[in-house]
């Protein structure tokens, strides 16, 4: 599947910077990097696996949510069939979390095992239409592996950060032993966490821009997809949840930054700019008539 703004070679382009920046801290340490470091890594790489792994149980319960039947939600059942049918893949597992503030999400580490879930303040602010283009979003982060690339991502940007912490307290063989600078060895180790964050929420926005676009492939609707974030803009603006850890945790899942943040905030944001999708999309329906279907 093509993309008008290649957000899949920005993607890789990202991780290249990211191992980039992992070669780094590895030139920094030499070869005086102690063993246990690498058992440090490997821990984080098994936690990382696991988060994975469990990623659905993980956010619905971070949202509290509860799986709801086709009586309870008939409209829900029959967007997201008729959209599951037409990309022929299965039949997520559906939920509603108990908040009002508007927001939907999806989870889990393949087709097979997925979870979407809404909240009950965006079943109340969207009609079906503007529905329909969220819960096409939400099925292709399913479909595009959002979640094994956000956990890579998580899991290179974890062992980044230990290493680096490692190489503060401890320095590095490049130092001692080659007679490297200490002062550029301690900006590599402070600031190699900070890159490692920027990256690994750059490619979290441009995943939620190619969402949006596949979305808006898949239901043939993009400015059903840019009347909802509008209202999503507002919502959340509106009734923002509380920055708790779980919720933190799970927010880059959501389609909408669940969260204010102003200046400096945006810059650590997991979402792009709402009127930057908007525009997107709108450009999208331009190009395309509204109208493009698999």
């Amino acid at each position: 599947m093509g993309h008008q703004h290649f957000n899949g070679l920005k993607t890789a382009a990202l991780f290249g910077a990211m191992w980039a920046v992992l070669l780094g801290i590895g030139w920094l340490l030499g070869g005086g990097t102690p063993k246990f470091l690498l058992i440090f890594a490997g821990l984080g790489l098994v936690m990382t696996a696991y988060s994975y792994w469990n990623s659905d149980k993980i956010a619905i319960r971070a949202m509290r949510a509860r799986p709801v039947s086709e009586i309870e939600q008939p409209v829900m059942y029959r967007i997201v069939r008729e959209l599951s049918t037409q990309a022929r893949q299965p039949m997520p597992r559906l939920y509603v979390s108990p908040t009002a503030a508007p927001n939907a999400f999806a989870t889990g580490r393949n087709p097979q095992n997925a979870a979407v879930c809404c909240t009950e303040g965006i079943l109340h602010i969207l009609d079906e239409r503007e529905l329909r283009g969220v819960l096409g979003h939400e099925l292709m982060h399913v479909y595009n592996r959002d979640i094994l690339t956000s956990s890579v991502a998580a899991a290179v940007a974890g062992v980044i950060t230990s290493l680096a912490q490692f190489a503060l307290f401890f320095g590095g063989g490049s130092d001692r032993d080659r007679g490297g600078n200490p002062i550029a060895g301690l900006l590599l180790a402070l600031l190699a966490p900070l890159a490692a964050t920027l990256i690994q929420l750059a490619i979290s926005r441009t995943r939620e821009y190619d969402a949006d676009e596949d979305g808006a492939r898949l239901t043939g609707d993009p400015l059903a997809l840019a009347s909802a974030l509008r209202k999503l803009e507002a919502g959340t603006k509106a009734r923002p949840l509380p920055q708790d850890r779980e919720l933190v945790d799970v927010s880059h899942l959501m389609i909408a930054n669940p969260f204010t943040g102003q200046g400096l905030a945006r810059m650590f944001a997991t979402h792009p700019p709402m009127t930057e999708r908007i525009a997107r999309l709108e450009a999208q329906a331009g190009t395309t008539g509204g109208i493009t279907r698999y």
